[in-house]
């Protein structure tokens, strides 16, 4: 068996769209993927962000925001920054991994009813389980190539 692919997922606030697409990759790539997130300015995790990956059966319970300084000094194959600022902002990373940009609008930035700030995270969410489907057959056919 390869080593697993070590991904990262990178945002500002590591609140939402990595926390999402972390639990998203960690889902559907299983033990081929070794699976983080972290953020620039971690601020907790959004409850939305819980919600909506619980609505699909995954359970983020025991993940916590981290700063991406927590991962200083290692190794990642994928470096995937889920926001504009945490793309310009992204640190260099040992071993050169490939940077990849998802530039996903912050859904935890829209204001009103519940129901319209709930519409708002499903919406992030569909559109990344799009995103981490495709990445999880790219990288796999990669690295059976490699």
């Amino acid at each position: 068996m390869t080593d697993p692919v070590r991904v990262l997922f990178l945002c500002t606030g590591n609140s939402a769209r990595s926390i999402i697409g972390a639990a998203l990759l960690r889902h559907a790539g299983g033990e081929r993927f070794e699976v983080y997130s972290a953020g620039t300015m971690p601020k907790g995790i959004n409850p939305y962000a819980v919600r909506v990956l619980s609505s699909v059966g995954i359970d983020v319970a025991g993940e916590r925001s981290k700063h991406v300084s927590e991962y200083d000094g290692q190794t990642f194959d994928y470096v995937i920054t889920v926001c504009d600022a945490a793309a310009e902002q992204c640190p260099v990373f040992s071993g050169a991994p490939r940077r990849i940009h998802w530039s996903f609008p912050d859904p935890a930035a829209v204001e009103g009813t519940d129901d319209e700030r709930l519409a708002a995270f499903r919406r992030t969410l569909r559109e990344m389980q799009v995103r981490v489907s495709t990445f999880v057959l790219v990288a796999r056919n990669r690295d059976e190539r490699a």
